[in-house]
């Protein structure tokens, strides 16, 4: 048993169990556990009140106004819209997961229920599933349990104001009552056919991540090894860029081919996710390059760390994550912008939806290009420093 007197295996040990508490906080800390917390979602109240014939009022949309506001245990940041219209703006511009519409003559509906003409109100969410399908099944299904509760109380409510005995109210009219408002639900921005349940901007991200980086490291090695035969550093730093940048352009419109002729991946604008992936693309190829080129292979712990630290946030909402994780990681990981641009382009309406992140990504661009091709400068410097000692 000398083996167990070796230093390398505690060593071995100790570094196993550092890799497991750093890779589970990446895949499993910073995810797990979470919960929604106010979801941004929509209210529409159209509805006016209604003088009953045996005196007071009946203000259904109110009603049902303050009841969702006061009710601390629903995920929802409420938002009150004054139009469906201005609501679906608000849905297309991805400031809402959902809306719910209550519609104008609700209350007067719902007392027809007790009169001859009877005419059934209807209430409708829309679900904007282009933002995140996650956060789509967590507004319906809310949704879809606050309003059956309510129509309990409005079953209740109706009866007790009508002051009409159980006994002399048809039958039909009872049917109505118990359940006295339908729910319509509508979806938009859908994903579309072979989108991963609208997790395909995701994996879109992680394999750009992926090919970008095998690009680099590539690169990174044909340039030491040009270097090495005492060619300009800058020039071949130079190379490097422009070589790397045509490789991304090509294995970017492969990727969006790939995926659409072999795996059936619906695209609206696939011209517009081609060339946002390429640009998510040079992004990421310019900054694992500069960090390649300034640190040399100690800079590869760092990438694969911030890969494994992003992809389990990328198909997040952020009102789904714990607070320190949006602050310390998704606020600033750049595979989050190239997701989210991604989702923008590709379900709300090509490269004008993805303007922001446009934005952000060319400025990470543009900065970590000019950090590479600084590097050019910096190792011409080291090569005169040993040349001339």
């Amino acid at each position: 048993m000398s083996i167990l007197k070796e230093k390398m295996t505690w060593l071995g040990t100790a570094i196993v169990l550092v890799v497991l508490i750093v890779f589970g906080f990446a895949m499993m800390g910073s995810v797990l556990g979470s919960e929604p917390k106010e979801l941004p979602v929509a209210l529409v109240v159209l509805d006016q009140p209604m003088e009953l014939p045996t005196g007071g009022t009946l203000e259904a949309g109110k009603m049902i106004q303050a009841t969702l506001s006061s009710n601390s245990s629903l995920p929802f940041a409420w938002h009150i819209v004054g139009s469906e219209e201005e609501a679906r703006k608000g849905l297309d511009n991805r400031d809402y997961y959902g809306a719910l519409v209550l519609p104008a003559g609700l209350s007067s509906s719902l007392y027809s229920l007790v009169t001859s003409s009877p005419i059934h109100p209807h209430v409708k969410i829309i679900s904007n599933e282009g933002m995140s399908t996650q956060a789509l099944a967590v507004v319906t299904q809310v949704l879809e349990q606050a309003l059956r509760r309510i129509n309990t109380e409005l079953s209740l409510q109706l009866l007790e104001q009508f002051g009409q005995p159980m006994e002399q109210v048809p039958v039909e009219t009872v049917k109505a009552l118990v359940m006295p408002v339908n729910i319509q639900e509508e979806v938009i921005h859908s994903p579309g056919m072979n989108n991963a349940s609208g997790n395909a901007p995701a994996l879109l991200t992680q394999i750009m991540w992926i090919g970008s980086l095998v690009t680099g490291i590539s690169l990174f090695l044909a340039s030491k090894k040009e270097v090495g035969a005492a060619s300009s550093r800058w020039s071949v730093i130079a190379v490097q860029t422009i070589t790397g940048l045509t490789i991304i352009s090509f294995a970017s419109g492969f990727t969006i081919w790939m995926a659409m002729s072999w795996y059936g991946m619906e695209m609206a604008d696939a011209g517009g996710t081609w060339l946002f992936l390429w640009l998510a693309g040079s992004a990421f190829f310019l900054l694992q390059s500069s960090l390649l080129n300034w640190i040399g292979f100690r800079a590869m712990p760092l990438l694969v760390l911030l890969m494994f630290f992003s992809i389990p946030l990328l198909n997040m909402a952020p009102e789904f994550l714990p607070q320190i994780t949006r602050d310390w990681i998704y606020s600033w990981t750049p595979l989050r912008f190239a997701a989210g641009g991604l989702r923008e382009v590709m379900y709300f309406g090509g490269l004008d939806a993805a303007a922001s992140n446009v934005l952000i990504l060319w400025s990470i661009a543009v900065g970590f290009l000019v950090l590479l091709l600084a590097s050019g400068f910096k190792a011409g410097r080291s090569t005169a420093t040993v040349s001339n000692p």
